[in-house]
C-alpha cells in the first residue's frame, strides 16, 4: 500500500465521519427552522426561552456553521465556531443538571468527531499538528 492510498483512504473516511456530524447537525438546524413541536417543549426545559424567533436564530446559527465546516477552504474556521456551539450546549446541559454521558457530554462527543473527520481530511491540518 503506498503512502498515496493511505492519504486518499484517510481523506474519504474524513470526508464520511464529517458528513456523518454534519447530516446530524443539519437535521438538528433544521428542527430548530421549523421549529418542531418537541423543540418547543424542550427549549423552556433547557432554560432557554420559548421564543420563535431565538430558536430560528439558533438554527440558522448552526446550520451556517455547518457550512463553513463542510466548505474545504473554511473547514478549521466552522470547526472552532462549531467546538464553541457544542460547549454552549455542554455549558446549557451542566447547568441544569442532565445526565452526564447521555445529554451533557454528548457536545463534546459530536465536537471529537467532527475534529477527527477534519483531521483525516484536511492534510493542512495534519501537517499544523505534525
Amino acid at each position: 500500500m503506498n503512502d498515496e492510498t493511505v492519504r486518499n483512504g484517510s481523506a474519504r473516511a474524513g470526508w464520511v465521519l464529517s458528513i456523518l456530524v454534519a447530516l446530524f447537525l443539519l437535521m438538528d438546524g433544521g428542527m430548530k427552522l421549523v421549529p418542531l413541536q418537541p423543540v418547543l417543549d424542550t427549549m423552556p426545559t433547557l432554560g432557554w426561552p420559548n421564543d420563535i424567533g431565538i430558536i430560528r436564530a439558533i438554527g440558522t446559527l448552526l446550520i451556517v456553521i455547518t457550512a463553513l465546516y463542510l466548505w474545504p477552504r473554511t473547514a478549521p474556521l466552522g470547526a472552532v465556531l462549531l467546538t464553541g456551539y457544542l460547549g454552549g450546549a455542554i455549558a446549557t446541559h451542566l447547568r441544569i443538571g442532565s445526565p452526564w454521558f447521555t445529554h451533557t457530554l454528548f457536545g463534546l462527543y459530536v465536537g471529537a468527531l467532527a475534529w477527527i473527520g477534519l483531521w483525516l481530511r484536511d492534510p493542512r491540518l495534519r501537517a499544523l499538528m505534525r
